[in-house]
């Protein structure tokens, strides 16, 4: 299309990558390549405006030896960089926002909303494109492929009755909801859609996500926007501790967004947080749900020195599923990072979701692994598919396996299991705690 613009008249041809002058004798103005290394592809092309040619008989352009190389300058198209580039920039956008002025013969462009970010909370990923419906990726398809999954339930089939939940809305949820609101605080409840928000905040408890509500990472099962981080709020520690005195909240749960693009991983806000929690809300216990942090030890230390109560990672799946569910971590990473707070007295706590593909004995395997870490705490629930972009629901988990998957957790060592089809991290996190000896007791104010 570009080239067609400047004037050229060129040819694709079968068996010969790039494209091609109109000639009797065809020569390439543009390459166009390919490269697959470690699973992943990249994807290139190079025009020449004013290529010194001669570099091009001391090789085999692209493997073709009976073709030759030629640019714009030298079929006589006077054209700078600078135009080209401009040029291209208008072509490839034109194309991505489905400009029908720019179709051409033997190409078609698909007309995307103008927000193509696939992950991102808000608006897309869930909604219909037409003229082709959104769906799962290439890449995260070749992943389940790759371990083993090739089939999944429609996004459109409705929930059996013990994954429905109850709209209910009572004067500690409105609460929660004005002061995250006020003080732009972020929630998970909220960022990533979890189905138990109207019990939680009912209750009077709610988890506070740290750190913005933009991940670095792109796991296949999660609504949390992926977009370019925005800048850390230095003051979030306090604002968070002071929303949780006034809402008198008694045991304060906090997550956090992966941040692979800070040095820390994160790690400083959220041991000042601990820390800003338990000076303004003595008696109020702290849980962290903490990402790999990039597997830096001295990170995780930061953490653990904040002293909080409970300490959660998730380790999300089983060990086969890991690069198709959270291909930025590592099952053997999440191992080390919670083998690594038990070793260090910590109370510490994973969980597990079900219905991506994994078997039976894989997800007791992997009970078992927590248990010889040194797990305290282990939640399993069943995986929600936030939109028709993330990966497919393999099946619905009754809810009498959770019952079983419990009392096997707590068999080979773990000293309590919370599973049930709607469990999530933070859910029961008080109970849970206190089953483990976490001090959860009424706080006084300071």
């Amino acid at each position: 299309s570009v080239l067609a613009e400047l004037g050229c008249d060129t040819q694709t041809i079968d068996g010969a990558p790039g494209v091609w002058t109109s000639e009797s004798e065809p020569r390439k103005l543009a390459a166009i390549g390919v490269r697959q290394s470690r699973g992943r592809t990249m994807h290139g092309f190079a025009i020449n405006v004013t290529t010194e040619l001669g570099w091009f008989e001391q090789i085999i352009p692209c493997g073709i030896e009976d073709k030759g190389v030629t640019s714009l300058s030298e079929i006589g198209i006077d054209c700078t960089m600078e135009q080209l580039v401009d040029l291209v920039v208008a072509k490839a956008g034109a194309a991505i926002l489905g400009d029908a002025s720019t179709h051409y013969e033997g190409a078609v462009h698909q007309n995307h909303k103008v927000d193509l970010s696939p992950f991102s909370s808000g608006a897309g990923p869930g909604e219909p494109i037409k003229p082709k419906a959104p769906g799962v990726s290439v890449r995260l398809k070749g992943r389940l492929e790759t371990a083993g999954v090739t089939e999944g339930l429609s996004i459109s089939e409705r929930k059996p009755d013990w994954m429905k939940v109850k709209f209910k809305v009572g004067e500690n949820y409105k609460a929660i909801a004005k002061k995250s609101s006020e003080l732009n605080i972020a929630t998970v409840c909220e960022s990533a859609g979890c189905p138990n928000i109207y019990e939680c905040w009912n209750e009077g408890t709610a988890t506070f996500m740290l750190l913005g509500e933009r991940c670095t990472r792109a796991c296949g099962f999660c609504l949390v926007d992926t977009r370019k981080p925005e800048v850390v709020d230095l003051d979030e520690p306090v604002k968070v501790a002071n929303t949780i005195s006034e809402l008198g909240i008694t045991f304060a749960v906090l997550t956090m967004v992966a941040r692979d693009d800070l040095a820390d991983g994160g790690a400083a806000i959220v041991a000042e947080t601990i820390s800003q929690i338990h000076q303004q809300c003595p008696g109020v216990s702290v849980e962290v749900l903490i990402s790999d942090l990039a597997g830096k030890q001295s990170s995780l230390s930061t953490v653990l020195e904040a002293k909080p109560e409970v300490l959660n990672h998730n380790i999300e799946t089983v060990s086969r599923l890991q690069r198709a569910v959270r291909p930025s971590a590592s099952y053997n990473r999440s191992m080390a990072l919670l083998a690594r707070s038990a070793a260090a007295g910590h109370v510490t706590k994973s969980g597990i979701i079900l219905g991506m593909g994994e078997t039976e004995s894989e997800v007791k395997a992997t009970l078992r692994d927590l248990a010889n870490v040194g797990v305290q705490i282990a939640t399993v629930g069943q995986y929600l598919r936030p939109t028709s972009n993330h990966l497919p629901i393999s099946r619905w988990v009754a809810p009498d396996e959770f019952q079983e998957l419990a009392a096997y957790g707590e068999s080979v060592g773990i000293t309590h299991v919370e599973a049930t089809p709607l469990t999530r991290s933070s859910h029961h996190a008080q109970a849970a705690a206190a089953r483990v000896g976490v001090a959860v007791d009424t706080p006084q104010k300071a």
